[in-house]
């Protein structure tokens, strides 16, 4: 999912310098959406490891 949204902001970037910005406006829409699932399931595994699949 990071790999995907890394995709999106490149996409974003280069629409921007080129001018296209209503693609560049939704491409770095998309990228901030996944972005932020990922960090949301990255924390969720975090502390998922560090609690109930901790060994004792």
């Amino acid at each position: 999912m990071l790999k995907w949204s890394a995709t999106f902001f490149l996409v974003a970037i280069v629409a921007a310098i080129f001018g296209f910005t209503g693609i560049a406006e939704g491409a770095a829409s998309v990228a901030k959406v996944l972005f932020s699932i990922f960090m949301v399931l990255f924390v969720i595994a975090l502390v998922l490891g560090l609690t109930v699949f901790a060994k004792k």
